[in-house]
């Protein structure tokens, strides 16, 4: 990461092939053709006096600019291609003295003066320390030396990810091994070229290096000394990102290295003898001086007898005590797959890839990607397990868990019961069975040692029957371990709307087992890879998302929440990461499940799946299949207020910084808050709500406090209060009609986006006409069908309902009617509302009304049969919450009505009617219809 910074320097044109990079020193020499340095020195000066009181020059920063390349743009991209050489004519012999904008490079260095050498000669020379890269952004004066606008680029210590981790490494590793390399070719004959360095100073540099912190640093650093063009020492200039500049410093140390070796090589074999006396200790000098850790290096023989050096490890030793020795990385990693325990796939594998991990030399780039993925198989649990809290208090402290955390969701709770109940009879069951197994390993080994003992003494005959004994006993041995019983954790779907606790239950089971927990987001997934992995052929290849959790929570058995599996993208470029789900939630397959990066069978039987959705509409059928699916419908208003009284208010209050005592929330102001300023199914919003009127509290008392008179503070809330806290209600606390009129009839809807049931009334209106139907309230394909239907029937019997003067009239000859529902906005669709529309059909053409506290839900066909419909749950408790008092269901829904809350059963009349004749009695129960005794109540099926 870096930091920019605009200032004005004066600035200083280097010399034809130099570049100054930050942290190092550099001589620039100033002649007599360099007037423009003398200027500038003089600036300095006088700044410096005026700046400090000591006048010290360091303290004023100077620009150094190279001069630009022909080959080279500003930024340090390639004008030629193809290697072509090409020098524009002016720009290759500029000279640096006269230099202006365009003849120099783009970037730079802030640089500071550490001193001058040579005063009192006619020449002398400047010594300047780059400090931070600068971008030239515009130059300003020219005479007597240039000035101008410059961008400093200031790099922060951020922090160093895995991917630049492992380039500064391998950048170590190619800098000491240069360094090694150079050292040892300052004792060998060696060609003309080829450079040498003292022991001393490679030692210096040695430690240098391994000290060195910061990747950039190194990178600059070293890109001073290796051998390069000037427009690849550009280029490195030119280079802000660290990871870009560590990589094109290792390619320059990666050439220049082989370069080297190459020399050393043909001159060991085609020159003279090594200058050591006795070759065997000339080849122990050598293998100390490049070869700090033995271990980690191997010794060639070729083919000519002598000796091929290897290349260093992590840099020359020579003896040196200061040089910290770093410690086996492969035998280490040896360890910790050791310790894993490892399955017998995965130990084959790890043993094969180890033996090829110590062949490979660490400069190249499959040893990190081997030992990458060595490391992830060392990570994975594969036998490690938490242990169950399975006692004889398990359910009790289980259902007191649940019903801490959650209010209500009692199918929820009997599920999970079910299954640790279970698992606690499964332990008792392999608890007896391990103890009647080691029984029988003990008389097997005690019937082998007998008939060791018998061999000496007696005939085959005897022999024969021991070994029958031994057999025996093995087949018992098998017997009672096929009697074990395998756990296979369950795979849940929690299927509601937003809010209802569907995430927080999950943690709950997590706790109550005693498990670790691992939450999986599986919202916005769009590939493939992300739930399998990458293949390892590829860059940067990582396990996917099942085996990270694997590796967070360090145990074979963890409770996983696969949250929002409804809105795991589809089929596209990517994969399908749908159906790599598959694998991974079938109960049967998911024993040996296969990453694509780890490429070993993984056992997820064990693991707990726990998965979350809103909508069933958009996970495929076959995912849809591998899951247990469990219902969580709104919650009614009395577990709203029972859940904010018991859970959502002292949280809320804690969060605000009050205290208990300093704010009162009585039911009646809780129950205010849920009618008219919520209308959802879970209590999210309800939340923000409480909280909204706490932050209000919190700013009275501290204005009480502030102003010295805490007596004034009411901590008790009204209902009076909270139009000051929330604003106008805003929803009506009664939403049905008080009075009713023919033609409007209140229907039930459930949307299916929040979960949130509701009424939706159905008003039909007629005019004169010529039998048209208009149809508006934004209604879909299906509500439209279901109003033709209901009309077709009206229409076949008009005069069995008293409609018509007689059965050949047609009811609608001189008439049309317009069907509207309210809220246009809202797109309404589904097979509902027929019984309804039916009903309201009737009311018009008769002139009776319906009562405005009754609702109605269910299908009709053409023979008036009433069928059933979904959502019965959502639907009532939002009818209640509406203020209905009577509803019309379908007969076929009678079951539905069973996992109905008390509180929805104690506040709704519910008639289920099978045929249309039923509700129209129901409807009108004094009415008199001619056609009435023609329809008994029982209907025909056929």
């Amino acid at each position: 990461m870096t930091r920019t910074q605009t200032a004005t320097l004066p600035v200083i044109a280097l010399p034809r092939g130099s570049v100054l990079l930050p942290g190092v020193v550099q001589r620039i020499p100033v002649s007599s053709n360099r007037p423009d340095i003398a200027s500038l020195l003089a600036a300095v000066y006088t700044r410096a006096a005026s700046k400090t009181p000591n006048g010290r020059i360091d303290t004023v920063p100077i620009a150094c600019v190279p001069l630009a390349s022909p080959v080279l743009g500003p930024n340090g991209q390639l004008l030629i291609e193809n290697g072509e050489k090409a020098v524009s004519p002016g720009r290759g012999n500029v000279d640096p003295a006269k230099a202006s904008k365009s003849d120099l490079f783009g970037w730079g260095v802030a640089a500071k003066i550490t001193g001058v050498e040579g005063r009192g000669t006619g020449e002398f020379t400047l010594l300047v320390e780059g400090v931070t890269r600068v971008r030239v952004d515009k130059i300003h004066q020219e005479k007597p030396y240039l000035e101008g606008r410059v961008v400093y680029f200031q790099e922060e210590g951020s922090h160093v990810d895995s991917t630049l981790e492992e380039l500064f490494q391998h950048l170590k590793l190619l800098s000491r091994e240069l360094v090694a390399i150079l050292r040892l070719s300052s004792i060998l004959p060696r060609v003309n070229g080829t450079p040498g360095l003292s022991p001393l100073l490679a030692r210096r540099l040695d430690m240098f290096i391994a000290k060195q912190k910061q990747p950039g640093a190194l990178a600059d650093f070293m890109a001073n000394i290796v051998e390069s063009s000037y427009e690849e020492k550009l280029q490195v200039l030119a280079l802000l990102d660290v990871k870009e500049r560590v990589a094109k410093v290792i390619e320059l140390l990666d050439r220049q290295v082989g370069n080297i070796k190459n020399n050393i090589k043909i001159t060991a074999v085609t020159t003279t003898m090594l200058p050591f006396a006795d070759p065997d200790s000339a080849r122990k000098q050598i293998d100390r001086m490049i070869q700090p850790n033995k271990t980690r290096t191997s010794t060639k023989i070729g083919t000519t007898g002598t000796r091929t050096l290897p290349p260093p490890g992590s840099g020359p030793s020579g003896g040196d005590a200061d040089v910290e020795q770093e410690p086996d990385e492969i035998d280490e990693l040896q360890k910790r797959l050791d310790a894993a325990k490892l399955s017998f796939e995965a130990a084959k594998v790890a043993d094969r890839e180890i033996k090829r991990l110590r062949k490979i030399h660490p400069a190249q780039a499959e040893h990190a990607v081997m030992r990458t993925y060595l490391e992830t198989l060392a990570e994975i649990p594969w036998t490690a397990i938490t242990d169950d809290r399975l006692g004889p208090q398990t359910l009790s402290r289980a259902r007191k868990q649940l019903d801490d955390d959650h209010y209500g969701l009692e199918k929820v709770k009997k599920r999970l019961l079910e299954y640790l109940a279970v698992l606690r009879l499964k332990q008792s069951v392999n608890d007896d069975v391990d103890a009647q197994i080691k029984q029988a390993e003990e008389e097997e080994a005690g019937t082998a040692g007998n008939a060791s003992k018998d061999e000496k003494t007696e005939t085959s005959s005897p022999e024969l029957s021991v070994e029958e004994k031994i057999k025996a006993a093995s087949a018992k041995l098998d017997v009672l371990r096929s009697r074990r019983m395998v756990d296979k954790s369950p795979i849940l779907l929690l299927v509601g709307p937003p809010g209802v606790g569907k995430t927080s239950l999950a943690r709950s089971v997590a706790i109550a087992l005693g498990r670790k927990f691992h939450r999986i987001s599986l919202g916005g997934v769009r590939d493939e890879a992300e739930i399998r992995g990458h293949r390892r052929t590829y860059v940067a290849a990582m396990p996917g998302l099942i085996v990270q959790g694997l590796k967070k929570v360090g145990v074979a058995n963890p409770v996983f929440l696969l949250d929002e599996i409804d809105k795991v993208g589809g089929s596209s470029v990517h994969g399908d990461p749908s159906a790599a789900m598959l694998e991974v939630l079938d109960p049967e397959q998911n024993h040996t499940f296969t990453d694509h990066y780890v490429s070993i069978p993984i056992d997820l039987s064990k693991v707990m799946f726990i998965a979350t959705a809103n909508t069933l509409d958009t996970i495929p059928a076959p995912l849809l299949d591998r899951m247990e699916t469990i219902y969580l419908p709104g919650y009614t208003t009395l577990e709203k207020r029972h859940i904010a009284m018991q859970h959502l208010v002292p949280k809320q209050i804690r969060v605000n910084g009050l205290s208990e005592d300093q704010v009162v929330f009585t039911e009646e102001v809780v129950s205010k808050i849920i009618e008219s300023y919520t209308r959802e199914a879970g209590v999210r919003n309800l939340e923000r709500e409480i909280s909204s009127v706490l932050r209000g509290k919190a700013v009275e008392f501290a204005d009480a406090k502030d102003e010295g008179h805490p007596e004034k503070y009411n901590s008790r809330l009204s209902v009076d209060d909270l139009e000051r806290f929330l604003g106008i209600e805003k929803f009506e606390e009664e939403i049905t009609e008080k009075t009713s009129r023919p033609g409007i009839v209140t229907g039930l809807v459930a949307y299916s986006s929040g979960g949130n049931g509701s009424i939706l009334f159905i008003e039909v209106a007629d005019m004169p006409g010529t039998g048209t139907v208009q149809l508006t309230g934004k209604l879909g394909d299906v509500l439209k069908e279901s109003v033709e239907v209901a009309l077709t029937w009206v229409k076949a019997h008009a005069f069995e309902l008293g409609l018509t003067q007689s059965a050949d009239t047609n009811i609608m000859k001189d008439r049309s009617i317009h069907v509207h529902c309210p809220s246009g906005s809202i797109p309404k669709d589904g097979p509902s509302s027929g019984i309804a529309q039916a009903v309201a059909l009737i009311s018009l053409f008769s002139g009776r009304a319906v009562p405005p506290t009754m609702a109605m839900t269910g299908e009709i066909s053409l023979r008036g049969r009433i069928t059933a419909v979904g959502g019965i749950k959502e639907k009532l408790i939002g009818a209640l919450r509406a203020g209905v008092k009577t509803v019309l269901l379908p007969a076929q829904n009678r079951k539905d009505v069973k996992d109905l809350p008390q509180e929805v059963k104690d506040g709704l009349e519910i008639v289920h009617v099978s045929h249309i004749w039923e509700a129209v009695r129901h409807v009108w129960p004094d009415g008199r219809w001619p056609g009435e005794h023609e329809h008994a109540a029982l209907q025909s099926r056929l």
